[in-house]
């Protein structure tokens, strides 16, 4: 799993967003390869580990599922406290979660502040795996290795 030699960061990463968003979907088909066209919303966060190794790093992620009920939204400052990292589920874009216009504009205003904006298919692995490897590239670039003392 880890190189030799290689620096291992670990990072705490949240999904968040509302309910029907994907998150819990996006997050079992990164860790599992799996999806379910009917998932079970999840009750106030769920957990999950995965290790990816980079040229420069290994990054070993703690992943906070978040519920997006609205009984939970008190809940997220808990979860989200800490995090190295962010997913924002912005919309689904399955049929019954339409509004894809005003949608794409919030998320553009995302991409602005952040400068990092993708879309992705849990259904079909569209750009799942680009996500996750793409924060951690950015994280590892975010913590740089400390020069040997000498």
């Amino acid at each position: 799993m880890t190189r030799p030699g290689n620096r291992i960061i670990q990072a705490k990463l949240v999904l968040l967003g509302d309910m029907g968003t994907g998150k819990t979907s996006l997050v079992l088909r990164f860790i599992k390869g799996q999806f379910f066209d009917n998932q079970e919303p999840t009750i106030g966060a769920a957990f999950f580990t995965q290790i990816l190794s980079l040229a420069e790093a290994t990054v070993k992620f703690d992943i906070w599922d978040t519920a997006g009920q609205e009984r939970y939204h008190s809940l997220a400052p808990m979860y989200y406290r800490g995090a190295a990292a962010a997913i924002i589920m912005i919309h689904s874009l399955e049929p019954k979660n339409g509004f894809r216009t005003a949608k794409t504009r919030r998320a553009s205003n995302l991409l602005k502040r952040w400068n990092f904006f993708t879309e992705t298919s849990a259904k079909t692995a569209y750009n799942i795996n680009e996500l996750f490897y793409e924060i951690a590239k950015r994280l590892a670039r975010a913590h740089p290795p400390k020069p040997a003392l000498e």
